[in-house]
């Protein structure tokens, strides 16, 4: 199995950890970068381009939707497919994602297993993706 390069942007830590440990209980060795804020997400994309990446919505300095926006405007930038993960059920979040140019949503569950579960799920349909490396 080949390992993807992903950027998890989560501004809380515990959520981070979280990520981490189910990586760890999938036997997925992926290498995975994080980042507080979309400010600093922008610094590591434009250093090291991942693969993949997680987006929170609710983050301090700049939202997710914010991100997207700059995201998705970058010639680029815009080809790295993007999964929120958020605790968010808003249906106005959904479909601004969605406008933005997501490739999926994904609301936090609230069981770990079933957590593990859909990380799982996300992880194997993007390693059967040809992904752009820039």
């Amino acid at each position: 199995m080949n390992a993807l390069r992903i950027l998890l942007i989560e501004d809380d830590e515990i959520e981070v950890l979280k990520f981490n440990r189910a990586l760890k209980k999938l036997g997925q060795k992926h290498e995975v970068v994080s980042a507080k804020n979309g400010e600093e997400a922008l610094q590591i994309i434009n250093e090291d381009a991942p693969e993949l990446i997680f987006l929170d919505l609710n983050m301090p300095k700049m939202s997710g939707l914010e991100f997207l926006k700059v995201l998705k405007d970058d010639d680029k930038m815009k080809f790295i497919p993007v999964m929120i993960l958020s605790t968010s059920r808003n249906l106005n979040d959904v479909l601004e994602s969605y406008r933005l140019g997501i490739a999926g949503y994904i609301t936090k569950p609230l069981h770990f297993d079933e957590y593990v579960t859909k990380i799982g799920h996300i992880l194997n349909y993007w390693l059967a993706n040809e992904l752009i490396r820039l």
